[in-house]
């Protein structure tokens, strides 16, 4: 499976959690899936031991991103419902 198939993977699960829409609680406790959660963490675990390669540096790069704007999500849902 080459990066940018893995990468749209990842992101399609997160569009499609919210394209079918969704709540301020559950955004906040959106999660990947396994296989996704496996994904990240061997990327992890080759950038920790030096085993990245050139493909997998990109792939962790767009992976990270992904996970920022999650972040910020859950963070602005945390706050809407700290609000209500």
């Amino acid at each position: 499976m080459t990066t940018l198939i893995k990468t749209i993977k990842i992101y399609d699960e997160f569009i499609d959690f919210i394209a079918k829409g969704t709540t301020p609680e559950n955004l906040v406790n959106f999660q990947f899936s396994e296989e996704t959660r496996d994904q990240i963490e061997n990327l992890v675990y080759k950038a920790k031991n030096g085993e990245l390669t050139i493909e997998d540096k990109k792939e962790l790069d767009e992976l990270l991103f992904v996970e920022h704007l999650i972040i910020m999500s859950k963070a602005k849902a945390y706050q809407y419902l700290k609000s209500q």
